[in-house]
């Protein structure tokens, strides 16, 4: 197997991930132990992911140095690289910083690391520190513009570093990379995929044959196929609650309900818009915002438990559509840092009634889509684009109000709307306007008007660990900003984002 020393990366599971898909059987540790637990275990490469810390900072996780001594193949990813290089005698400085896409040259595609590799490709960067010299014993196989030593190995000991990500959906050649370090590593190849009998029996166990489930259920993709997943593995067990919050786009209440007509188990609809948006008054920090969301969904789901306890109908578990790129960024592993509170993860209060059941919690967007499809759910509801579970509540900067959240959902429609009449909205991963609690002047009917600035993000990804901003043309650019300022009230102007994934999030908040 490959292990993966996670030193907190939000894209350590991603490396797994890769190289599960490349039929290595992998297996993620902490570096406290690392050497200890790969001297127990059979291993035939190991990988030091990427990270938050600095080589040099006070609390920054290291390994034993021995493990460079085991003749086991190694390749250092970003952090990684930097440790390596630390530890046998080069340097590391804190250099220029670098997020998102750059050009790597290839110097020698001679080798087995960068076999088959074109002389030149896009790279996905991620980086405050670089590393200005190479231990001895190292050479360079690929520099970018500002990093010379982007690839760089040693070829007698089987030591690799890369200080871009080649497990990030934008790094060009990627997988190719990983790949030609698993040839290196000798690792037989397997070809695995999901199960979903697999899934469902795992949710079976979980639940026992009595206990019945409360599903949180959205209306998007990620707790449709959570729900649709327990629903055949446990038959009447499951009640799907879906909270009208007053914050989720129009008609969502709809589409629950046609959707989960599909699945054959009827949703209990609970309207709290009243009382979401006077919960969230006054309130404008983005992190309170979701930390009032979950615990209020949490109070919500918790009431209707004691109901069903009445009826004598024994619930314990609270089934939520948790993916993995919620749970890193809600710094959900040992070493990772806190990105934001997702409302269901780090968004959630610390004590609850109800255990918590999340069957899709280790997959990706992507995946879980496939999922999806293979469970029978319409094409047109599994590729839809992912809506926040906070809803508008983090697409608008500062206060919610009844007024502001007007304003959101009109500009939302026309974005939707101008995008599907130039045929592009299939192909646009997510869309949504901003409001930016920013203001500037503009002229309208030959007057001074002071109104709030509205940001445009439109982005393309696979799995949201990583993101480019989509190049929509010209005159539908124009169309959207035209029809907004005109159409919404106390709109100034339209900014378009351009920021990829690093250094940007997804979502504004």
């Amino acid at each position: 197997m490959i292990v993966i020393i996670d030193f907190g990366s939000q894209t350590t599971h991603l490396i797994a991930r890769r190289l599960k898909e490349l039929g290595a059987e992998v297996k993620i540790i902490h570096p406290e132990n690392s050497l200890k637990e790969i001297s127990e275990t059979k291993v035939g490469g190991i990988i030091l992911s990427g990270g938050p810390s600095s080589v040099y900072s006070k609390n920054a996780q290291t390994v034993n140095p021995s493990i460079f001594s085991l003749g086991i193949p190694v390749l250092g990813v970003c952090f990684g690289l930097q440790l390596i290089a630390h530890l046998l005698g080069g340097k590391v400085v804190s250099g220029k910083k670098e997020y998102g896409p750059t050009k790597i040259k290839i110097k020698n595609t001679q080798v087995k690391v960068t076999k088959d590799l074109p002389k030149e490709f896009v790279v996905w960067m991620s980086h405050g520190d670089e590393v200005v010299k190479l231990p001895k014993g190292f050479k360079v196989f690929g520099s970018t513009e500002n990093v010379p030593f982007a690839m760089v190995g040693n070829l007698e000991k089987y030591i690799f570093g890369l200080q871009f990500h080649p497990e990030v959906e934008h790094t060009e050649f990627g997988n190719k990379i990983l790949k030609n370090f698993v040839d290196i590593c000798r690792i037989i190849i397997l070809k695995k995929d999901f199960s979903i009998p697999e899934i469902e029996k795992n949710i079976k166990n979980i639940v026992g044959e009595k206990d019945c489930v409360i599903g949180a259920v959205s209306g998007g993709v990620d707790s449709t196929v959570a729900a649709a997943l327990t629903a055949r593995a446990i038959g009447k067990r499951f009640i799907p609650i879906y909270v009208n919050n007053g914050l989720m786009r129009e008609g969502t209440t709809g589409c629950v309900r046609k959707i989960f007509k599909r699945i054959g188990v009827r949703p209990i609809v609970i309207n709290a818009v009243g009382e979401m948006l006077k919960r969230l008054k006054n309130i404008t920090n983005s992190e309170q915002k979701r930390k009032i969301i979950g615990n209020f969904y949490i109070e919500i789901f918790e009431r209707e438990m004691k109901k069903l306890l009445a009826k004598n109908i024994s619930v314990k578990y609270l089934l939520q559509g948790t993916i993995y790129s919620d749970v890193i960024e809600s710094q959900g592993t040992k070493h990772s840092a806190k990105i934001k509170s997702h409302h269901n993860v780090g968004g959630l209060p610390k004590k609850m009634k109800l255990k918590l059941l999340e069957p899709v919690r280790n997959f990706y967007k992507d995946e879980v889509r496939k999922i999806g499809k293979k469970l029978g759910l319409p094409e047109e509801f599994v590729s839809k684009q992912p809506f926040p579970g906070p809803g508008y509540a983090v697409r608008i900067r500062g206060e919610v109000t009844k007024e502001r959240l007007r304003m959101e959902r009109k500009a939302d429609k026309i974005v939707l709307s101008e995008l599907e009449k130039a045929g592009l909205l299939p192909q646009v991963f997510l869309s949504f306007p901003v409001l930016t609690n920013a203001f500037s002047t503009a002229v309208k009917g030959d007057g001074r008007h002071f109104g709030e600035v509205i940001a445009l993000r439109v982005v393309d990804s696979k799995d949201i660990m990583t993101s480019s901003w989509t190049r929509l043309p010209y005159e539908v650019l124009q169309k959207i900003s035209s029809r907004i300022v005109n159409e919404v009230p106390n709109v100034s102007r339209v900014v378009y984002d351009i920021t990829t994934k690093p250094p940007a999030t997804m979502e504004w908040e």
